[in-house]
């Protein structure tokens, strides 16, 4: 198949600016789209509504632009899950990482992985107390609410390992202990899109650990423009806790957390939905130009985010748009693309909006 004579339109970042212009007007902030009128709205939903518009407000006041990637980093905290962010350096994926743990009141810890790194740099390991000859557990990094790990495939299988645990069964087991993690505890991991030089590929039962891959794009010309303005009138300074100097205000804690994602789990999913999900899951393991597809857990974390997504925008129910807008993110690092497929230069993308496609859709 050749794909200039058979184009596939890939659909815009979920919650986009394009699926949000269309309700600019009954907004209060460009960023958010309008909700479908508190009349009838529940008060899970309405409290997610408000969670956002308040995340929102507040990341303006540091980041300029990169709405749609901070979207969908709150449905990655809504599903209690985390998320690989793949992008070029300098388009602020730490700066939003740091600013968010700020927002929640959670503690925020950054790792840079090496290929030095060994697994004991970011769990932690026992050490010897002099002073009172017995040995002591000494924490690593991984302790954190937030964790972001910088470039994540430049540190080699072996310290790849100490993540399995902790994304999955957020514990961490230490010379036969184990301790498990403080709640909230997200993992928002980083790599860079054209360097491959030093780096690993990340093993698949990893990959799968991800509620979704994002990928984070260049600012808008006119965002852009005004980073540049917001530089010139000193509002904003390159290498600096931006998000420290800047008055914040809470827009949630860590403890309030709980009550989002027990709202989110309210979301009504009738069985058309469910059955749409399962059918375009298990598509992706029959497809021609997949040598793997997705595996059960991608189903689950697509039902998730796409409830997420719903209580975002205001509603109580899962509708299919839900499901095609999330399916790109949540499935794209869990499929492998087929020899024929890369030859022919097709790419994940691509083939998860054919499928989203020629799935039934529901009525």
């Amino acid at each position: 198949m050749d794909p200039s004579e058979n184009p596939i339109d890939l659909p815009q970042i979920p919650l986009s600016e394009e699926e949000i212009n269309p309700t600019l007007a009954e907004t209060e902030s460009p960023s958010l789209v309008a909700d479908p009128g508190e009349v009838g709205m529940t008060d899970g939903v309405k409290m997610i509504r408000d969670f956002r518009f308040a995340i929102h407000q507040e990341m303006g006041k540091v980041i300029v632009g990169q709405e749609a990637l901070i979207d969908q980093l709150l449905i990655t905290i809504l599903c209690n899950g985390h998320s690989l962010l793949e992008g070029v350096p300098g388009v602020a994926k730490t700066l939003i990482a740091r600013t968010l743990s700020t927002l929640l009141e959670v503690q925020f810890r950054r790792i840079q992985f090496t290929p030095d790194l060994m697994p004991a740099d970011i769990i932690g390991t026992r050490i010897f107390d002099f002073s009172n000859s017995t040995f002591k557990t000494e924490k690593g990094p991984i302790f954190a609410n937030i964790v972001l790990i910088d470039e994540v495939n430049r540190a080699p299988a072996k310290t790849q390992s100490a993540l399995l645990e902790v994304m999955e069964e957020r514990q961490v087991t230490i010379e036969g202990e184990t301790f498990a993690l403080d709640e909230p505890f997200l993992v928002l991991a980083t790599q860079n899109p054209v360097e491959f030089e030093g780096t690993y590929n990340l093993p698949e039962a990893q990959m799968d650990r991800f509620l979704m891959k994002i990928m984070v794009d260049y600012p808008g010309e006119e965002e852009e423009l005004e980073i540049l303005q917001r530089f010139h009138h000193g509002t904003l300074q390159i290498g600096k806790d931006r998000a420290g100097q800047t008055q914040l205000h809470a827009a949630a804690s860590g403890s309030n957390l709980k009550s989002l994602r027990e709202a989110v789990q309210e979301i009504k999913v009738e069985a058309g939905i469910l059955q749409y999900i399962n059918r375009l899951v298990r598509s992706t393991r029959s497809h021609n130009f997949l040598y793997l597809g997705s595996s059960p857990r991608g189903n689950i974390s697509l039902l998730l985010a796409s409830k997420a997504r719903a209580a975002l925008l205001g509603r109580d129910y899962v509708n299919p748009d839900d499901v095609k807008s999330m399916a790109i993110p949540v499935l794209r690092h869990r499929i492998v693309l087929s020899p024929e497929a890369e030859i022919e230069g097709l790419s994940a993308d691509q083939i998860l909006t054919e499928l989203a496609g020629q799935a039934e859709v529901p009525r």
